[in-house]
């Protein structure tokens, strides 16, 4: 954390955020979409109910990706990039907190879809 004078009024800085998880192989960090994060209506103008509301997002943004996977001696990059929003499988997932964020970990074969 830095703080500037706060004599001379100006405002508090808190230091940037950054993740420090570095996915293995082909494993891809996730920050899951809230319920808020994603809109109620979708572009179909399609109402989306509140029960939908209560299980657990199946969309999110990458935060990292690991190297790839090996395959006969040969490594296979992963298709998926930092930033991307993707859905991914209900339960291909596992959940880890880092400082009270939760964050998902998941192979690539979990992801079903780029969401453009």
């Amino acid at each position: 954390m830095k703080k500037q004078n706060s004599k001379a009024g100006s405002p508090t800085i808190e230091a940037k955020k950054t993740h420090k998880i570095v996915p293995l192989q082909d494993r891809i960090l996730v920050k899951p979409f809230s319920s808020s994060d994603l809109s109620k209506k979708n572009q179909y103008g399609i109402i989306i109910p509140d029960t939908v509301d209560k299980e657990k997002p199946e969309q999110g943004e990458v935060l990292a990706v690991g190297e790839g996977k090996y395959e006969d001696g040969k490594l296979i990059p992963i298709r998926i990039k930092v930033g991307d929003r993707v859905l991914f499988s209900k339960y291909g997932f596992d959940e880890v907190k880092v400082e009270e964020e939760e964050l998902y970990i998941l192979k690539e074969e979990s992801i079903l879809a780029i969401i453009k």
